[in-house]
């Protein structure tokens, strides 16, 4: 995992001024120890307060939003869900030392899938599927707009920039890459009702427990839209073998299938672009990225993933 900071306007955050905001604002809470949680979340920080509790804090302006929303949606999503959720315990507010609204949510025991990927990846398709598909079917009205709930189109300028940058380093076939993401652009859009999305669906974002999925985290991406983006997981965290048993599980047709392909090839393309090449600071995103692309091509074009 990397510590170093990810954008030009990161704040300093450290365990000594998680430990002052925890004593200024929940003072029942101040003996209790804090320790830094490895991650390679590049919007928020989190520390682990005493056994029970995390605190998260956005590490940038921009990431400031996210906290309310899941402050107020969370409660709201949780019990529809069959997989556990975070539980907020406490709103921080903005202060002097620290100018963002910031979180405290129950711990979630598990390993995210960065750190221990998974070994019987079949019933973890299975679980994740059903997570899908139940989310989606939760009541949407009145739900905010998820910033990758639209159509994945408007990613083409990145992703032909990529493109360009990846295959000049050869780490793509430019040729391959772009008869494929030409053949996304033309894919039928979503046209049914704005449906609940995570939206951020990668193995850090998931935790698993003695083998077994046990919770989703980082709601900060949730929003109502086009469910395809949730879709993306088939190719960030599954195999050739794997993937029918997630779709089955999430219940999606042939088009959202397709766009959810897609958005694993828009992401993969990027990340491994502004990670490895742009801002070199994550290279765990970039090896996501990377092996999101060649799951994609595989199934776009039929080329090998090895």
């Amino acid at each position: 995992m990397t510590t170093a900071k990810m954008h030009a306007d990161e704040l300093d955050i450290d365990e000594p001024l998680v430990r002052r905001l925890i004593a200024s604002q929940f003072p029942q809470w101040a003996a209790l120890p804090v320790s830094a949680v490895a991650s390679a979340g590049t919007d928020n920080a989190m520390y682990r307060l005493g056994e029970d509790m995390a605190v998260r804090l956005p590490r940038v302006p921009g990431s400031a939003r996210q906290v309310d929303k899941e402050q107020r949606w969370l409660p709201r999503l949780g019990p529809h869900l069959p997989m556990a959720v975070p539980v907020p315990l406490g709103l921080g507010v903005p202060g002097a030392e620290f100018g963002l609204p910031w979180s405290v949510y129950g711990w979630l025991d598990g390993a995210n899938l960065y750190d221990e990927p998974l070994t019987e990846l079949a019933g973890a398709a299975v679980e994740l599927g059903g997570f899908v598909a139940a989310l989606r079917k939760v009541d949407a009205t009145g739900g905010p707009a998820s910033y990758r709930g639209g159509p994945v189109a408007t990613r083409d300028a990145d992703v032909r920039e990529a493109i360009r940058a990846l295959g000049a380093d050869g780490t793509v076939d430019a040729d391959l890459a772009t008869g494929a993401w030409e053949s996304v652009l033309r894919l039928p859009q979503w046209q049914g009702d704005p449906v609940w999305v995570h939206s951020d669906l990668l193995p850090g974002n998931i935790l698993a427990d003695r083998g077994r999925l046990s919770a989703v985290i980082d709601f900060g991406a949730l929003g109502v839209g086009d469910p395809a983006v949730d879709v993306m997981a088939a190719w960030t965290l599954f195999t050739a073998e794997t993937r029918g048993l997630f779709r089955e599980a999430a219940e999606v047709d042939d088009d959202t299938w397709a766009r959810g392909r897609g958005w694993a090839l828009a992401f993969g393309l990027t990340a491994d672009h502004y990670y490895r090449i742009v801002n070199p600071v994550n290279p765990v995103l970039a090896g996501i990225g990377r092996r999101a692309v060649k799951e994609a091509l595989h199934d776009i074009q039929g080329l090998p993933t090895a």
